[in-house]
């Protein structure tokens, strides 16, 4: 096992936020999260003072916690120059944001202390239409899934609380061949390998939603329609 990287990052922003009724005719959502200066309680389902709408696809054990690189906005500033200035912290309803952590660096399993909790990263994000209809771009969503600038989910294995200001740090590392960023690619890969699908549906570290998919993508010839959650 290669030794364990130095990699640590200060909280710069906490978000939580309260389901709303935001766009007519559509489900409602908890997408829209403010900032925080509060500590957080943070649980196995999450921090204590968040909510999400939909339960099935949202939140849960292996969706408890949300952390984006603030790293990409300058990436986002550039490819939608028309809407530049929102691309801040908090901006696509992330829960943590932070600078030096990211996709790249960050291996699935990863096991963080954040304040006094611990966290394991678990799976990536899978973008879908509330992150179109929230920034008000139509090809939001794809684009976070093309470049696999997602963003990751943490599951909760020691409850604590969590402050900005506080400092994430790694300290175990199970999967180092596995970094989130060939992770997330390989989610949205339509032609991945079925033995590499195999390889990451047996990954004990994956949340079991990412395994199930993995585990249907072993199928040859399988091919997966994602326009619905893309587009709504």
């Amino acid at each position: 096992m290669p030794p364990l990287p130095d990699l640590n990052a200060e909280i710069i922003a906490l978000f939580v936020g309260r389901v709303e009724e935001r766009w007519p005719g559509k489900p409602s959502s908890a997408i829209g999260k403010k900032p925080t200066h509060d500590a957080l309680h943070l649980e196995e389902t999450g921090f204590t003072e968040d909510s999400q709408a939909d339960l099935k696809v949202h939140g849960g054990p292996e969706k408890a916690v949300h952390h984006y690189a603030a790293d990409h906005m300058a990436h986002w500033r550039t490819t939608f120059p028309d809407n530049a200035d929102s691309f801040v912290p908090g901006c696509f309803g992330e829960n943590v944001s932070t600078t030096g952590l990211n996709e790249q660096n960050l291996c699935l399993g990863d096991t963080l202390k954040m304040g006094s909790a611990t966290v394991q990263i678990c799976q990536g994000r899978q973008p879908c239409w509330k992150l179109n209809a929230h920034t008000g771009i139509s090809q939001m969503a794809a684009a976070f899934q093309r470049t696999a600038f997602t963003g990751w989910y943490y599951r909760v294995l020691q409850q604590g609380t969590v402050r900005a200001g506080d400092v994430i740090c790694l300290i175990e590392r199970p999967c180092p061949d596995l970094s989130l960023d060939r992770l997330i690619r390989a989610r949205f890969d339509p032609v991945l390998s079925p033995d590499f699908a195999a390889e990451l549906a047996g990954q004990p570290h994956l949340s079991q939603s990412w395994r199930a998919a993995f585990a249907k993508k072993q199928a040859r010839g399988f091919k997966e329609n994602t326009d619905a959650r893309l587009m709504g």
